[in-house]
């Protein structure tokens, strides 16, 4: 499997692409905080951007993580990958509303994810163009994410690129086949949230 890594999906309207706010040919509204395609690419050569990811969980009474969900979807290449809720942080955009957005983008309006109270992330994870740099790639930029893991309780309905969300052990979770299966070094990372909270198989 190819080691790319990408914290927000071509496509995605983080991208600013044909998300309804701009013409849809990749140009936003003036004035908003998304960017258009050539504005993201002069960025991404010049400096690092920030983005968060999530580890959704399923909890029981006292608070054990019981599930680990872990999103399947096509790569640029047309590999089945598995990959964690992320995205970028916009200008102007709290840590706590982007993480809220990302994850009702990826898992729907009815999972109910249930933000940490404190914004401090188990994990900064870096994304670094060239292999070798970090455990973490991503072919096209320099990136810095926080990364959290984020108890849901309600119904999740994977939206955006997502083929599905599957639920797993955390034991099923930090087996070597499923860190296999997972892009630019997300197995790593999924492995560092299941140690976080005490879980780790």
């Amino acid at each position: 499997m190819a080691n790319v890594g990408t914290p927000d999906r071509p496509g995605n309207p983080d991208d600013g692409l044909g998300d309804g706010l701009g013409d849809g040919a990749g140009e936003p509204e003036p004035n908003s905080a998304w960017l258009s395609d050539l504005e993201l690419a002069d960025i991404r050569r010049r400096l690092p951007l920030l983005y968060v990811e999530a580890v959704p969980v399923r909890v029981d009474g006292l608070g054990v993580v019981t599930s680990v969900g872990v999103l399947l979807r096509a790569n640029d290449v047309g590999q089945i990958t598995r990959t964690l809720v992320s995205g970028r942080v916009m200008y102007g955009e709290t840590l706590r509303d982007a993480l809220f957005r990302h994850l009702e983008k990826d898992l729907g309006p009815m999972a109910f994810p249930q933000l940490p109270p404190s914004p401090v992330p188990f994990q900064v994870a870096e994304y670094f163009p060239i292999p070798g740099l970090s455990a973490f790639v991503d072919e096209r930029q320099h990136a810095v994410s926080l990364a959290y893991v984020v108890p849901v309780t309600g119904t999740c309905e994977p939206r955006q690129d997502a083929l599905e969300l599957t639920w797993m052990t955390p034991a099923e979770a930090s087996s070597p086949e499923v860190h296999a299966e997972m892009e630019g070094g997300r197995g790593t990372l999924l492995r560092a949230a299941l140690a976080s909270v005490g879980v780790l198989g």
